[in-house]
């Protein structure tokens, strides 16, 4: 059994490429497993020297790089050069300059009721790490976790999507490259079957990006174990457009924010609500920007590429009828484009309600719906109200106004009068809430959550027993005294008779 790959692009085949087995995901999970003591021990700083070289790759190669992904997804090279490789360095050098602070040991504040002693907070890592990455960026969206792990101190089995076979063979061509120790890295191409012999095998951790309905199975297989599970799922961005909204960016963001990598994105804009006061010349601004959208291959100058993923034009289509069914109204686009190819118009849909398969679940392609709102503290409440939490954004010329709306937006990120940016800033945690999962990386998260948390205390051992230990005989009227003068909060009243008991 293999792979086989086909162009979106021109429909035809590709290659085909291998699955790895249940027995050898096993066998590549024994190999990190005698590797992870030694990458465990091997000095951070070392640590980050091999994995930058990863940087220097990305920067002499990248346009071949790029153009490897587009062949792929059939995504516009920029979009590849941009969302795919610029992320990547950027990431690792924010780690180069943060990792030894983030992860090393610190001392904390030990209360005055435990004299002699010392506290601290370090961190280990997990250990094995299996990362299971999507098709739709496949390259930032497998290494970013990958390299994260990595500097941690874990050992990382990766397996890519099966959609995007070639840029799995890319990673691992470039993990090969870097000179890592035996076993700490290992890439397992496959279809499912290889991702759920994976979540079955014999790991630490399992960070999981992509759907609901898989990201349940991972959970349910890490549950069985159990070990603790990242899951970054799908989103249903909600964009709020106030009455002062500067209209022409945020209708700029808009066909941006919904149609990059032709609206295969956890945070696309999905939903945009509207207020009515400025509803008709924000639509007639939209119009004008998703008019000038050049769709094509890579090859074509193009803004917008094809479908990634056969099945997804499926559900996008299903989607834009049902809307339709149900009263909505289609003003541009709504087909796909007759050609060689996976393509799709884009397009835009209004008069869309909550019980429409477009409004309440992921529709993943160049899609965007327009809802009518009253005002702000509507487009709120809606918004809220969704099962998915992952990313969205404000749009007003009052800035604090701005912040204060974003701040009650139930998600894991949000932006004022920009879109998706936030997701590419290394500094900033990523991560969503309700169905769009839990967990974060990036920012120092992003490297603290491949590691367990370890408090530790230290005693200088001077006096031969403590206070509390036994025995108790004759300690009572004084352990009273203190858990008198602690619930009146009399701290001194407390240790002085805690250094009675001390002698």
């Amino acid at each position: 059994m293999v792979i086989e790959k086909w162009s979106p692009v021109t429909g035809e085949k590709l290659g085909e490429f291998p699955i790895t087995s249940g027995e050898d995901v096993e066998a590549a999970v024994a190999r990190a497993r005698a590797a992870a003591p030694g990458w465990r021990e091997t000095a951070l700083e070392c640590r980050l020297d091999i994995l930058m070289k990863a940087k220097a790759i990305i920067i002499d190669e990248g346009s071949e790089i790029a153009r490897k992904i587009s062949e792929d997804t059939g995504k516009p090279l920029v979009d590849s050069l941009m969302t795919e490789l610029m992320q990547v360095p950027l990431f690792l050098d924010y780690y180069a300059k943060t990792a030894k602070k983030v992860l090393s040991r610190r001392r904390v504040r030990t209360p005055i009721l435990f004299p002699g002693k010392a506290s601290y907070i370090e961190h280990y890592p997990v250990g094995v790490v299996a990362v299971i990455s999507p098709w739709n960026f496949p390259f930032q969206l497998a290494v970013v976790p990958m390299f994260s792990a990595l500097i941690a101190g874990n050992c990382v089995l990766l397996k890519p999507s099966e959609v995007t076979p070639i840029t799995g063979m890319l990673i691992d061509e470039l993990v090969s490259r870097l000179d890592l120790p035996e076993g700490v890295c290992q890439v397992l191409h496959g279809d499912g079957s290889t991702g759920a012999a994976l979540t079955r095998a014999d790991v630490d951790k399992i960070f999981f990006t992509g759907s609901v309905a898989t990201g349940k199975k991972v959970m349910k297989a890490a549950a069985e174990k159990p070990i603790p599970v990242e899951l970054e799922l799908g989103g249903k961005d909600a964009m709020i457009v106030c009455h002062d909204a500067p209209l022409k960016r945020a209708a700029k963001a808009a066909v941006w924010g919904g149609l990059i990598n032709c609206g295969q994105m956890c945070t696309s804009v999905e939903r945009l609500f509207v207020v009515e006061s400025i509803y008709e010349a924000f639509k007639r601004e939209l119009d004008r920007e998703v008019a000038k959208i050049k769709v094509g291959g890579p090859d074509e100058d193009a803004d917008m590429g094809p479908i990634t993923f056969p099945p997804q034009l499926e559900t996008i289509e299903r989607h834009v009828r049902d809307a339709i069914e149900k009263g909505a109204t289609l003003l541009r686009g709504g087909k796909r484009i007759e050609r060689d190819g996976q393509f799709y118009e884009p397009t835009v849909i209004e008069g869309i309600e909550p019980g429409m398969e477009i409004y309440d679940e992921e529709t993943f392609g160049p899609v965007l719906p327009i809802i009518k709102v009253r005002d702000e503290e509507e487009a709120l409440r809606m918004a809220n109200q969704h099962k998915y939490g992952l990313t969205g954004s404000v749009w007003t010329r009052d800035r604090k106004r701005g912040l204060e709306l974003a701040s009650r937006m139930e998600c894991g990120q949000a932006m004022v009068n920009d879109v998706v940016l936030s997701v590419g800033n290394p500094v900033l945690p990523f991560g969503g809430v309700k169905a769009s999962g839990f967990g974060r990386y990036h920012g120092p998260e992003g490297l603290l959550s491949f590691t367990h948390q370890k408090a530790i205390m230290v005693e200088r051992a001077i006096l031969e027993s403590e206070p509390f230990w036994f025995p108790y005989r004759g300690k009572l009227p004084t352990m009273q005294k203190i858990f008198t003068h602690l619930l009146e909060g009399n701290l001194p009243g407390a240790v002085v008779n805690l250094l009675k008991l001390r002698g």
